[in-house]
């Protein structure tokens, strides 16, 4: 086998990864319109033929990479939230991850890729049903969150499906106009709005100044435990 195309029996998972961060690089770069199989295997160090191989098409691509950065928001935010005690800072820190750039420093911004997402998603079933999947992933995450709130009497007793639903629309539209660049809705006044919604809906009190010190207390609590 030319060891351009790879062995295939060696480490196929690790093959495989390399190939959707390359995608994932590309796909943000260019769009996902623009990107082709061999700029993928070009930027992955593979063939083309390998890249089919590992995906089949350009679609699956799109949705692995998506896969790929998701993951990383959710292991990203279930570390970070380990570190909050109140479910109304868990709730903050998720929305500050989506809004403010500042706070997905260790991520790969996935606005754009979540553009075209959506945009492959209204003509193609395969893609529209991992969009679902994603969406669903999101609202169970808020709804956890509005959950043990709820449990612990920190949130208003409301319907946490509803809740979960409005919220993770609101975000995406807000996700919109932020990936757009748009000039009345920067990251900034698209993370304060979402939290006075939060608050107002979910029953506690919240302002712009809590944020910095939410993240003091989660660096003190790190730490505490790194001395103990």
């Amino acid at each position: 086998m030319n060891a351009r195309n790879g062995d295939l029996n060696g480490a196929p998972e690790a093959r495989r990864d390399q190939m959707v961060r390359a995608a994932l690089e590309v796909i943000m770069e260019r769009g996902f319109p623009d990107t082709r199989i061999a700029d993928v295997a070009e930027r992955a160090g593979v063939s083309p033929a390998l890249v089919i191989y590992y995906f089949g098409t350009k679609d699956n691509l799109l949705t692995e990479a998506m896969r790929f950065a998701e993951d990383g928001f959710y292991d990203l935010g279930a570390s970070r939230m380990a570190e909050i005690e109140s479910a109304s800072g868990r709730l903050e820190e998720i929305v500050a991850m989506t809004c403010l750039p500042s706070d997905r420093e260790e991520l790969t911004d996935s606005w754009a890729l979540w553009l075209d997402l959506w945009a492959q998603a209204v003509r193609h079933p395969e893609v529209a049903r991992v969009r679902e999947e994603f969406d669903e992933r999101w609202r169970e995450t808020i709804r956890t969150i509005v959950r043990e709130g709820q449990a612990s009497g920190e949130f208003a007793s409301i319907d946490a499906d509803e809740f979960a639903v409005c919220f993770s629309a609101l975000l995406d539209g807000f996700t919109i106009q932020i990936a757009l660049a748009d000039p009345v809705v920067d990251a900034r006044r698209a993370f304060e709005l979402s939290m006075r919604v939060a608050a107002g809906e979910l029953g506690f009190e919240w302002s712009p100044e809590r944020r910095s010190g939410s993240k003091v207390r989660a660096k003190a609590s790190t730490a505490r435990r790194r001395n103990s």
